[in-house]
């Protein structure tokens, strides 16, 4: 990372939910960015919105379907006209729909690519325009186990995330002469959120033993990997817990 300009600056964070993602915003607020959250429900960004807000921080949110073109040009020039330029973007849409491959529909499948994948590209071209013209910026992917291996009953969400795996590696080696820095973070385990807590309470009783992760250390890894100097970026990092298998 280069020094931040005196000007404000801003971290776009693509599928701010209520765990992860919304961990990373208030993450990059603390440290003085402009959070901008981004999920298709705007509604369900206040409580974030309003918690950054009562820290001190700044923070913004917008609606917004990560898979639709014409709504990721807008949302970027929105952003970048009215807020503040977007230092950094992290791309944190999950789609992890399992069923068997031989239930699978070419529907189901189709759009948990555009999620995964699709919706990536997307948001991940426009902010490059933007950052190659200053010359600085960073870019995170958040990705999963299924982009290294496919496992039974995950053909649709291990190919998405393979792509986007790809994707990332591509841009990397296209944008890191030209100063930005694109990373891929494997997530590998359960996380502590509400899904986990109510559809896998056995899992979720780990929690006391560090056996599941937690949003905010998470997102204090993707303020590190903002925070390299360029002559250390690291550009795939995975995350699980110490007793997961792997």
């Amino acid at each position: 990372m280069n020094p931040l300009p005196s000007t404000p600056q801003a971290a776009l964070i693509v599928g701010a939910g209520d765990a992860t993602g919304g961990a990373i915003a208030r993450r990059f607020a603390r440290e003085g960015l402009i959070a901008c959250a981004t999920r298709r429900d705007a509604d369900k960004l206040q409580p974030l919105i309003q918690s950054i807000q009562a820290s001190g921080g700044q923070a913004h949110g917008f609606g917004s379907d990560a898979r639709k073109e014409e709504q990721v040009i807008a949302l970027v020039e929105q952003i970048e006209r009215d807020i503040a330029p977007i230092e950094v973007l992290v791309f944190n849409i999950g789609a992890n729909v399992p069923c068997s491959v031989l239930e699978e529909t070419a529907r189901k499948y189709f759009k948990i690519w555009e999620m995964a994948t699709l919706s990536g590209f997307l948001v991940g071209r426009e902010v490059a325009k933007r950052m190659v013209q200053r010359q600085r910026g960073t870019i995170l992917f958040t990705g999963a186990t299924a982009g290294l291996r496919g496992s039974a009953n995950f053909a649709a969400f291990a190919g998405a995330k393979h792509a986007l795996r790809a994707l990332a590696q591509s841009m990397a080696r296209e944008l890191g002469p030209k100063n930005i820095h694109v990373a891929h973070v494997v997530v590998d385990g359960a996380i502590d959120t509400e899904f986990i807590r109510t559809s896998f309470p056995e899992r979720y009783a780990l929690k006391d033993q560090d056996g599941i992760l937690n949003p905010d250390h998470i997102a204090d890894n993707y303020w590190h990997l903002h925070a390299q100097p360029r002559d250390a970026w690291t550009h795939e990092l995975d995350l699980r817990p110490w007793m997961e298998r792997w």
